[in-house]
């Protein structure tokens, strides 16, 4: 069921209940940030704050050390970004490493490590060469290891899994020109051939990362369509194709602002030939796959823009107290230790964040997608900023590159090259404002499962009656717990951490009263209202960073020794997050939303085409 308008074209209607079929429709695990939209918050869900076991961490350290030195002593990222070439010698030694099997299972040749540990050595590889980050994430997040391992037959996995071990690169085809956010347009097919043994793709992929150097790759491909209840259903199928197969031609390495490093093109399929053996999951089931796999996917970018953020606060910390102007260091002038503040303290709920999601996603026994899309969405908006404010920290050296900056015996951190390369982040496995409707989609389910009855046409008028009496009966429970204050008893939790958590549980159920109204107001016209969407998600987001930075915090108190002073981080993000909550909530309501799309219509209808006069076309 989705939030659409009965006067919205039927083209997006469309696009909608096809994305709609696609999607998890159940909740069998509890979720912490689920329940935060909707008034409760389950401290037991995230504290204590897990930890590694002592083995675990040991096989984690050992692999990041390994990873490190073999980084050091053999890539240069700034020869990577001038040549655009990761060099054969390092291509083959990750493979040694088996940095390209990291997740798989020690018994079929990989390493087998956890989410955590994998994580971890992402977190190091981000902080050093984008381009090689964005290599092994491509390959092991959404390429063809990550479904494979969750969807995979066993013939698939004890063929596969082995040579991935062996150093062979994957990759994921789903984008097209004309098929980015809306899978519905996508026009590769799969025509079943050989009495349905076979099927034959043809068809063009776009921004296939890895696709010209890989393997294998997953492509997803139309299969022929079903009726349903009269209505025919458009079917995407997901099918492993090996590079070598004939009718694969590779058309074109796309250039990008950053990340110059990735093998990234497009793809075309002329009769390529695949055996049925090869589909994943089912035929049919290639949508779901994707948004199955992309849960735990996503999870390698908070890793990543952390590793980022965390070599930012160096390069600032280091910079901040050479650099003397007007007689003090730069760190001593407010403007710039108002920047440090806000860096480090966002670092760290960055930091909190990205342990915590893959902590659960080792766990499996918490639903992670909405958590897992949160800490995405969080953590590489924040480190942009964060990028951004340390080339503004450094001034004309942190726009001048590494190498003009080595030439001339300065400090040469490569500021401007990391500006480019994290730039993409707020835009692959789900852009910032696709985020934004995937939190909103998700976090409304438990109220749209409820209303669904009366937003349709094809409901009777009983059955009308029976959906508001179970309305009427369970808001009437609900609703007045919304307005009660909540009276939490913390523990041993350290004291300057619980009057934020207390601020988390009241926000809450204010938030949670906010969606409700915005619900009983808007109805199915709620979908369209996506700046009101994105302020109750925003409130949403900074909610569970600020209790996931409280556990935390609590947990380095009580286990790590020398971080004591961590709360001091979790205290500064938690105020600064508050203002932003309040000013998200108050918003909601008051805003200029009507007279900025009032703007956007008169741009669009080249009323304002004057205001373009004066520059070179």
């Amino acid at each position: 069921m989705s939030m659409y308008d009965k006067n919205i074209s039927e083209e997006k209607k469309q696009s909608l209940e096809f994305a709609e079929a696609a999607r998890e429709t159940q909740w069998f695990h509890p979720s912490f940030a689920l329940q935060l939209f909707h008034g409760k918050v389950d401290w037991n869900l995230i504290f204590p704050f897990p930890q590694q076991s002592e083995e675990e961490k040991h096989k984690g350290d050992e692999y990041v050390k390994k990873l490190e030195k073999f980084l050091r002593e053999n890539l240069d990222p700034n020869e990577v970004d001038k040549t655009g070439i990761i060099p054969d010698h390092v291509m083959k030694g990750l493979g040694e490493l088996k940095a390209f099997a990291m997740k798989i299972y020690e018994k079929d040749g990989g390493l087998g490590l956890s989410q955590v540990n994998y994580n971890r050595a992402m977190h190091l590889v981000s902080s050093f060469c984008g381009s090689t980050a964005v290599l092994l994430s491509a390959h092991q997040s959404i390429g063809v290891p990550q479904p494979l391992k969750l969807f995979g037959t066993d013939e698939q996995k004890k063929k596969y899994f082995p040579m991935f071990a062996k150093g062979v690169v994957s990759a994921f085809a789903l984008t097209e020109p004309e098929a980015g956010s809306d899978p519905r347009n996508m026009s590769t097919t799969a025509t079943p051939v050989d009495g349905g043994e076979n099927f034959l793709i043809n068809g063009e992929k776009l921004w296939c990362t890895n696709g010209l150097i890989a393997g294998v790759i997953v492509v997803m491909a139309v299969t022929p369509a079903k009726i349903v209840k009269g209505k025919e259903i458009k079917q995407i199928t997901a099918f492993i194709v090996e590079m070598d197969t004939p009718g694969i031609e590779k058309v074109h390495r796309c250039q990008f602002m950053g990340l110059h490093g990735i093998q990234n093109g497009v793809i075309r399929f002329k009769n390529v030939k695949v055996p049925r053996q090869n589909i994943i999951l089912g035929e049919g089931e290639g949508l779901k796959l994707a948004l199955m796999t992309l849960n735990t996917g996503r999870l390698t970018l908070p890793a990543a823009s952390t590793g980022i953020a965390k070599w930012c606060l160096h390069v600032c910390r280091e910079w901040s107290t050479k650099r003397v102007q007007w007689g003090a260091r730069i760190g001593e002038h407010e403007a710039v230790a108002l920047k440090l503040g806000y860096i480090a303290s966002h670092t760290f709920a960055m930091d909190a964040m990205t342990w915590l999601t893959s902590f659960m996603a080792d766990d499996k026994k918490k639903d992670i997608r909405l958590e897992a899309a949160i800490a995405k969405y969080f953590c590489t908006y924040h480190s942009w900023i964060i990028v951004d404010e340390t080339l503004q920290i450094r001034g004309g050296q942190g726009y001048e590159n590494s190498e003009s900056l080595r030439k001339r015996g300065m400090d040469y951190w490569p500021v401007e090259r990391v500006l480019r390369d994290a730039r993409i982040n707020l835009i692959i496995e789900g852009t910032s404002d696709i985020m934004h409707l995937f939190i909103a989609r998700e976090a409304l389910d438990p109220h749209l499962s409820k209303i669904k009855p009366l937003l349709t046409g094809k409901t009777t008028l009983p059955q009308k009656l029976k959906a508001i009496l179970a309305m009427g009966l369970y808001y009437g429970a609900w609703y007045p717990k919304m307005l009660l204050p909540s009276y939490s008893s913390y523990g041993d939790i350290d004291h300057r951490l619980q009057p934020y958590m207390a601020y988390v549980e009241s926000a809450s159920k204010r938030l949670a009263r906010q969606v409700f109204y915005q619900m009983m107001k808007y109805q199915k016209k709620l979908e369209a209202k996506q700046g009101i969407l994105n302020r109750l998600v925003d409130a949403g987001v900074e909610l569970f960073a600020m209790a996931t930075a409280c556990a935390y915090a609590d947990m380095l108190v009580k286990k790590e020794k020398g971080k004591e002073n961590s709360v001091d981080l979790a205290v500064l993000f938690c105020q600064t997050a508050r203002r932003r909550i309040e000013a998200n909530l108050k918003s909601v309501c008051c805003n200029d939303d009507r007279q900025s799309l009032s703007v956007a219509k008169k741009v669009l209808a080249k009323e304002f085409e004057w205001m373009e006069s004066e520059i070179i076309k």
